[in-house]
């Protein structure tokens, strides 16, 4: 198939729009045409009225050609259904795709320049394009095979109704809104000819976004012509080409391109990211432009922004700053190059002062001759920057380079005030202070130090020009604290006094050292312990932990702060979050003080405490960050039973005379884990033995032992199970 000379002489046209803005071929197809194995990459969009289009590619010559011969598998999979997705994907066999037979494309040609292309690139019997010259050196390919493949996908990229006639791109009509998908493409050329990936998109309608105005359109207006740029490689994976209106008003445009502009430059190692465009125009007349994306899917973006401006005939002549003599401190006589050729093109001059060299220029002379070539300027700042205006009669301007005025400044700026920085988690410091108000003001020198009378260290290699500066600092490590000062530099590079030091504290990640327990000792059923502090200086408490031998979880007992605060009992530790929380709290209410008095004593005493029970012991260091060292080896003790229990009570006697025997009888004695009660007895004077032992449940026995005119002594004692003894109460009974 011949391309007729009507589409020849378009594609022709097209090619040379193409090579007006671009410098070669697309260097990823290049780099696709080398690649080992050939992929099929495929990307889709959904529509508004409920369809998904869907477009694909090969990416290598040789696949195209390949596929072109036996298709393209098109199958879709339904993952998600109602944001759930599904245990089993649902397959439906959406087609085979491959080019349209040659009959079908000899219509849709006459009307369509694209379709010409890609007609071309598929049947024509050899791939050449009249009326260029050295083609292969446009394209940068040698081989015809390259050429189809090249023009024939650019052809589809331009044009979805060619893709989709060329076998490469696709319309979903039957989806579903609550429904994600899967489209699968797989190649049909039989592996043993050639291996090529598969491709696929996941996608659904609820991916649907409307499409973005293209970004950061620039318009420089020139002498009978307006440059415009934009920045395409934002968009690059959504517009593939560009149209460009024009409007006299700014009401009614119109394009300037038939045919969309592109750009075949795009690769990641050549990517200048912007698109030029040049338009001839009257000089004078005011003009508005705007541009329009084009998606591979024939969308049309809304317009962007639109610049607007006028050309203007350029002055010829350039005014140059020559000399700068200083009269004094204020006064200056500068003096300047004009080719005398140019007077009778201007009106004059104007001399133009910033206080940057790239600031915002003010006019301070007007209406200086057409023939003068110095002025005399006598209200100069610190720093100036002056250039020289020529004032065209056409209404063009011409403006010298700018030249730094600097008067002799040997005063140094005043002492930065308001010096202030924070420190986060990361180590991330802020530091802020007030501007200073001198003009001269060139930027401020910061430095930086461990330990407060130490000589500091500048951490800004040139004066830093703002009064926001970020540094950052290592947390895990011994220095606490970090300290800043700055000084003020002019553009004389005078500097000033030094601010005041900052002192920032870093956050804190290192728990104090371990607190240890020295000695102690059980006196008085108390214990009395002693510990060696922790030797952290940011240390602000110790807290005293004590738990009983059947018990799971510590207690806290006892504070002991910089202000000897005790805090109450029965906070808990170990297992509870609360009474971590809460020793935390307690740190940092404490930290000022601790920062300035000196840890209270190392010494405290338990008297709440029980003979017989069993208590252990550890200690806790919290600094003033809240953070808590490591328990001490915990101090188990056990209170030994020093103190008797009570004696037995309400004792008393009776005498029976007549049938010779004494009773004795006592207060039921109700203490626990009593065995027995002994009865000890004795004649007066004589030695005193064991009488009788008696069941805790007695109170009353009868002693027959008893001889007329004697007295006895009787002793009762209870005797516990361990073994334990109670006071003694005496007797004594007259017989």
């Amino acid at each position: 198939m011949n391309l007729n000379k009507r589409n020849r002489s378009l594609l022709v046209l097209l090619i040379l729009a193409f090579c007006f803005i671009a410098t070669g071929v697309d260097a990823q197809q290049k780099d696709s045409l080398s690649a080992p194995e050939p992929q099929i990459m495929v990307t889709a969009r959904p529509k508004q009225d409920g369809k998904i289009m869907l477009r694909w590619a090969v990416t290598t010559a040789k696949a195209w050609r390949k596929l072109n011969s036996y298709g393209y598998e098109l199958k879709r999979y339904t993952i998600i259904r109602n944001k759930i997705t599904l245990a089993q994907p649902i397959e439906k066999k959406l087609g085979i795709f491959k080019p349209k037979p040659l009959d079908q494309w000899a219509k849709i040609i006459e009307t369509n320049d694209n379709a010409a292309v890609m007609g071309q690139s598929l049947y024509g019997e050899k791939f050449e394009l009249g009326g260029i010259k050295d083609l292969q050196s446009i394209i940068n390919l040698s081989e015809e095979q390259e050429q189809r493949f090249t023009w024939g996908l650019y052809a589809t990229d331009q044009d979805f109704e060619t893709a989709q006639m060329a076998g490469l791109g696709y319309i979903d009509t039957e989806v579903n809104a609550n429904e994600k998908y899967v489209y699968k493409l797989t190649s049909l050329v039989p592996q043993t000819e050639l291996l090529i990936k598969d491709g696929g998109v996941f996608i659904g309608m609820q991916d649907y976004e409307a499409l973005p105005k293209p970004l950061d359109l620039s318009g420089t207006f020139l002498e009978g012509k307006t440059m415009l740029s934009w920045n395409y490689a934002i968009h690059k994976q959504l517009y593939n080409s560009y149209f460009i209106e024009r409007s006299d008003d700014g009401i009614t445009f119109k394009r300037l391109n038939d045919l969309p502009i592109t750009t075949l430059n795009n690769s990641d190692k050549s990517d200048a990211k912007r698109m030029f465009y040049i338009d001839s125009i009257s000089n004078g007349q005011t003009y508005h432009y705007r541009i329009l994306g084009k998606t591979i899917f024939g969308e049309t973006s809304p317009a962007s922004a639109i610049v607007f401006g006028k050309g203007e005939k350029l002055l010829a002549f350039v005014p140059h700053i020559t000399t700068k003599n200083y009269l004094d401190d204020k006064r200056i006589i500068l003096e300047w190059d004009f080719l005398e050729e140019g007077n009778k093109e201007i009106k004059g001059f104007e001399l133009n002062r910033s206080d940057k060299v790239n600031g915002d220029y003010k006019v301070i002379v007007k209406n200086i001759p057409p023939n003068a070539r110095k002025i005399l300027y006598d209200n100069l700042q610190p720093t100036n920057y002056l250039t020289i205006t020529a004032i065209g009669l056409n209404g063009s301007n011409r403006t010298s380079f700018p030249a730094l005025v600097q008067p002799v400044d040997s005063i140094p700026p005043v002492k930065p005030m308001g010096f202030k920085g924070t420190i986060d988690s990361l180590g991330v410091v802020r530091l802020q202070w007030e501007a200073n108000k001198d003009k001269d003001i060139l930027g401020y020198r910061i430095f930086r130090g461990n330990n407060r009378n130490e000589e500091y260290s500048q951490i800004t290699i040139s004066p830093h020009l703002t009064t926001v500066y970020l540094d950052s600092v290592g947390v895990k490590n011994l220095n606490t604290k970090v300290y800043y000062t700055l000084v003020a530099v002019d553009q004389r590079f005078n500097m000033s006094e030094p601010s005041d030091i900052l002192e920032l504290k870093k956050p804190d990640f290192i728990k104090p050292t371990q607190p240890i327990f020295k000695a102690y000792q059980i006196k008085d059923s108390k214990v009395i312990m002693d510990w060696t502090s922790s030797s952290s200086e940011d240390v602000v408490k110790h807290e005293i932990y004590r738990k009983e031998e059947n018990s799971p979880d510590w207690v806290l007992l006892h504070t002991v702060s910089s202000r000897q605060s005790t805090v109450s009992r029965g906070q808990s530790a170990g297992g509870s979050k609360q009474g971590e929380e809460s020793s935390k709290q307690s740190a940092v209410n404490n930290t000022e003080t601790a920062q300035t008095e000196k840890l209270p004593t190392e010494t405290w005493t338990d008297d709440q405490v029980v003979e017989g029970n069993q208590y252990s012991y550890t200690i806790v260091a919290v600094d003033d960050s809240g953070l808590q060292s490591d328990q001490a080896p915990a101090l188990t003790v056990i209170i030994p039973k020093t103190s008797l229990p009570p004696a037995i009570r309400g004792l008393n006697s009776f005498v029976d005379k007549t049938n010779h025997y004494i009773e004795l009888y006592w207060s039921l004695y109700k203490e626990v884990n009593v065995a027995e009660i002994a009865i000890y007895k004795g004649e007066k004077d004589k030695p005193i033995t064991l009488f009788r032992n008696v069941l805790p449940t007695v109170n009353r026995i009868v002693d027959e032992q008893v001889k007329p005119n004697n007295e006895y002594t009787y002793l009762f004692r209870a005797v516990f199970k361990d073994g334990r003894m109670s006071e003694i109460t005496k007797l004594n009974v007259k017989y």
